[in-house]
């Protein structure tokens, strides 16, 4: 790897990737599952419909976790991944 380049680790249990884990469980739940699309434009237009249906009411996200506990959390995350880092070199 060119000394220029950085390597990312994103952790599976990230937040953004939970609501976009969370997004296509939905949408395959409440629109793809039990579909039948004779073409790859029919699923798009059921997607798009469905994403704007979605749109149409949104409703805002409501942290329900206290800052203390994500904080804790993530320092124990940090620890762990130091100490794992530690090992490897």
């Amino acid at each position: 790897m060119p000394a220029t380049s950085r390597q990312r680790f994103t952790p599976t249990s990230s937040p953004w990737l939970n609501l976009v884990e969370r997004l296509f469980a939905e949408i395959t739940r409440q629109r793809i599952r039990r579909g039948v699309f004779k073409s790859v434009a029919d699923l798009e237009a059921a997607i798009q419909a469905w994403i704007a249906e979605r749109n149409s009411k949104p409703k805002p996200f409501k942290w329900t976790a206290k800052a203390d506990t994500i904080l804790a959390k993530n320092a124990r995350a940090r620890a762990a991944l130091q100490s794992t880092v530690a090992g490897i070199k």
